[in-house]
């Protein structure tokens, strides 16, 4: 009783903070607001009829990583709908017009006022929730609903508040909660089994490569970026952030044998500004050699300041960086491994299981700093064979662990029992 109350008190102080966070913050007010439609968003649009199966995504990446099994639902049992929530605005915001979905909207804040007015609403079959977020008030309404729960590309680590001695509350809520979790790795399965979970895990890997696959087989062509590459070696930076620019522009000012696509993971004005005053070759932003007026054979660096893109541009690279590394985390290393690029990030990449094992491998490059980015860069563009035997490594990788999907799903089915 006492660890729901703090639970509880925590949320409320939570919404609390984002409430006062969206005066100065603009994701947090797009919280906010996308907050304030969900409940009129499920009234409008859920069919009292239908049987919803609900995919849950804390953002963008997780939608990625979850997107394989809801297409394949949506494909093979198109009797069941499929209602898509998020929590973060950078997942929603980007796919709220998703087609593969029949309702997109946040999940509401985590109080027990929500999640009795929820599930009012909708009556889903199972909900699948990507990698992680086990909110513990929906966890209770999902077991008085009888709703199964399926945790899926979750990762566990020793660090998490369910491991620790003040999160024994937390690590009940999984044993009684999740019906089966169809984890990552080895450890994740070892760390369940101290908790006293054991008898409802499966290691199957990351959905992940699944959905990497599929957009290699789907990726675009992209005429623009081909006219802009005119033959000569590119480099591709995903999701860059401004300690990642601060290393590859200073390079890329001293190479002139080199083109560089940027794609930054803000794409406002301002950074686009601090972006377009360090470089000192010739670029152009997307959307502006969309018009067609400039010769792009004639410009060194084109910067991509629209999303949906990057996925089919690595394709262009013979080389690629991935960001986040200097910061929070480094973004999608596999939607560049596929295509038999070498990739090179930042050092906070422990918590994330394919650079790991790429870096082990020899498939992927640590960045520690401007030195090492230097010699790394240079060997790749001198070596030809030595870069395309990286990049092979990360494509046979990415091939060699997929099905994680097709994995659960025949597992599951629709089969839908706690």
């Amino acid at each position: 009783m006492i660890s729901t109350i703090l639970y509880n008190l925590g949320i409320y102080i939570y919404i609390l903070g984002v409430f006062v966070a969206s005066i100065f913050n603009k994701k947090a007010r797009l919280m906010i607001k996308g907050h304030w439609t969900t409940f009129r968003t499920l009234k409008e649009k859920v069919d009292p009829k239908a049987k919803y199966i609900w995919f849950h995504a804390a953002s963008l990446g997780e939608f990625e990583q979850g997107r394989p099994l809801m297409e394949r639902y949506r494909r093979e049992h198109p009797e069941y709908k499929i209602l898509l929530t998020f929590f973060s605005p950078s997942g929603y915001e980007v796919r709220k017009n998703y087609d593969g979905a029949d309702i997109v909207c946040y999940l509401p804040f985590d109080t027990p006022g929500n999640v009795l007015s929820f599930f009012s609403l909708v009556h889903p079959v199972a909900l699948f929730l990507i990698k992680y977020e086990f909110w513990c008030n929906f966890l209770v309404g999902c077991d008085h609903n009888n709703v199964p729960i399926y945790s899926v590309s979750s990762i566990f680590r020793p660090e998490k508040v369910f491991f620790r001695w003040y999160g024994w509350s937390y690590a009940s809520a999984l044993r009684r909660r999740i019906t089966h979790f169809f984890v990552q790795d080895q450890l994740s399965a070892d760390m369940l089994h101290k908790i006293g979970i054991k008898n409802n895990v499966t290691i199957v890997g990351d959905t992940r490569f699944d959905r990497v696959l599929d957009i290699r087989k789907q990726a675009k062509e992209l005429p623009l970026v081909e006219q802009f590459k005119d033959g000569r070696m590119t480099f591709v930076a995903g999701s860059s952030w401004g300690p990642d620019e601060d290393m590859i522009i200073p390079y890329f000012n001293n190479h002139p044998e080199l083109k560089l696509v940027l794609a930054p993971h803000v794409i406002d004005e301002e950074h686009l500004r601090q972006i377009e005053s360090k470089l000192n070759r010739p670029f152009i932003r997307y959307t502006e050699a969309e018009k067609g007026e400039a010769d792009l054979t004639k410009v060194d660096c084109l910067i991509v300041n629209c999303f949906g893109l990057l996925s089919s541009i690595y394709r262009y690279g013979e080389i690629a960086y991935v960001g986040g590394g200097f910061g929070v985390g480094i973004h999608n290393v596999p939607e560049a491994a596929v295509y038999g690029v070498p990739v090179l990030f930042g050092p906070n990449n422990k918590g994330f299981r394919e650079a790991q094992d790429l870096l082990k491998l020899g498939g992927c490059f640590e960045i520690t700093d401007q030195p090492v980015f230097n010699a790394s860069v240079d060997r790749l563009v001198t070596e030809d064979k030595f870069r395309l035997r990286r990049g092979a490594v990360g494509r046979r990788y990415i091939e060699s662990n997929a099905g994680a999907a097709d994995t659960i799903f025949k597992r599951i089915g629709t089969n839908f029992v706690r």
